[in-house]
């Protein structure tokens, strides 16, 4: 468990960037089964899909699954590049903001921009809202630029929202960043660390993604175990900085990630392809641990 501070919330289960949609209330595929408790987000920590300052077009055109074309089911996971598409800060401010309930369903904002003066201005104006925390994403395998390699750039990034954000700081970070170099200079200023999905390219380096008209996508769940949990172990051994598990995909692998030292579990693509597992995992985790 992680707990941040200043307001203690209690990291534990987490609800991966998109998977329940801008406001943890889910996507309208999602929304039956969580009027039927079989989703139930009060159960995670809900982080929000990531908002860019201004709209971004991305690659999504419909909410409806039977015509999806940038997303594919994998065995074990998924492949999609949905490509940042959000309605845009604004938007975010007047739709999502003011109906956040951290009693209801704990919500992280997941922001991202290369504009240090973006970044400032939305994390000022989320202080307002009642969140438990905020993300910097800096990393995104949907797009053909995957993530932001500057490392200075990342680090003066959030410096700056802990600066002016009151809300504690998580930043989402790719298998493909350097980490050695990275993470020990976020001390002090990032209260955990999330993981991304893994950029085809690396997943995958002799095969063609069948999403290469759209940036080739990211890949995500148990597949790419091998790539993020090697990451959870490498930060584990560099930082104090508590780190968010990723993958889980089967009940054992939350005990597995804890074992690893990840300080909270991460659920994503097992929305998708399993949508009841998450839930009944969790239930059943707490139900054993007394949670």
């Amino acid at each position: 468990m992680i707990e941040l501070l200043p307001n203690k919330h209690k990291l534990e289960y987490v609800a991966a960037s998109g998977t329940l949609g801008f406001d943890g209330k889910g996507y309208p595929w999602e929304q039956l089964l969580i009027f039927l408790r079989l989703i139930d987000p009060s159960l995670f920590t809900v982080f929000s899909k990531t908002i860019t300052f201004e709209k971004t077009k991305g690659n999504l055109r419909t909410y409806n699954p039977l015509t999806w074309s940038y997303i594919r089911p994998m065995r074990g996971g998924s492949l999609n590049s949905v490509g940042l598409s959000n309605p845009g800060f604004q938007r975010y401010l007047e739709d999502v903001a003011p109906k956040a309930n951290s009693l209801k369903i704990p919500l992280v904002p997941s922001i991202t921009s290369r504009s240090i003066n973006e970044l400032i201005e939305m994390a000022q104006k989320l202080n307002r809202y009642d969140f438990v925390a905020i993300e910097n994403s800096v990393s995104c395998p949907n797009i053909q630029e995957d993530c932001l390699t500057d490392l200075d750039e990342i680090i003066e990034g959030c410096k700056a929202i802990k600066e002016v954000c009151e809300l504690p700081l998580i930043l989402k970070l790719s298998v493909n960043h350097k980490v050695e170099e990275l993470v020990p200079k976020l001390e002090g200023i990032v209260q955990a660390i999330s993981i991304n999905s893994v950029p085809w390219s690396t997943a995958f380096p002799k095969e063609k993604s069948p999403l290469a008209h759209l940036g080739g996508g990211g890949v995500s769940g148990q597949i790419v175990q091998v790539h993020t949990w090697e990451l959870v172990k490498k930060l584990v051994k560099i930082t104090s900085i508590p780190v968010i598990g990723p993958s889980v995909w089967e009940f054992e692998d939350i005990g597995k990630l804890r074992d690893m030292g990840a300080g909270a579990v991460s659920f994503g693509s097992i929305f998708l392809t399993h949508p009841l597992r998450a839930t009944k995992f969790v239930r059943k985790d707490m139900k054993i641990n007394k949670i």
